[in-house]
């Protein structure tokens, strides 16, 4: 992982990280990868506006790491 910022942002992903993610990760970790911050990703995902396929599970949103991983254009 890397570190944070000055400031308390949070850097991107490299793609290494990407690229060894499970199937579907937590929204955080997605918004990490986009360089969305908190609060800018989970309103997009409450709105279906996420640029990636998420999945509500109860309460919960997953981000489909191949969705991501094609946005981003690493897919396989």
């Amino acid at each position: 992982m890397r570190e944070n910022e000055p400031g308390g942002r949070v850097k991107g992903m490299s793609r290494d990280e990407l690229l060894e993610l499970p199937a579907a990760v937590d929204l955080d970790t997605g918004n990490r990868a986009l360089g969305f911050g908190r609060s800018k990703g989970y309103e997009l995902a409450k709105r279906g506006l996420y640029p990636c396929k998420v999945l509500r599970l109860g309460n919960a949103y997953r981000v489909v790491t191949a969705d991501l991983l094609s946005l981003l254009g690493l897919a396989a």
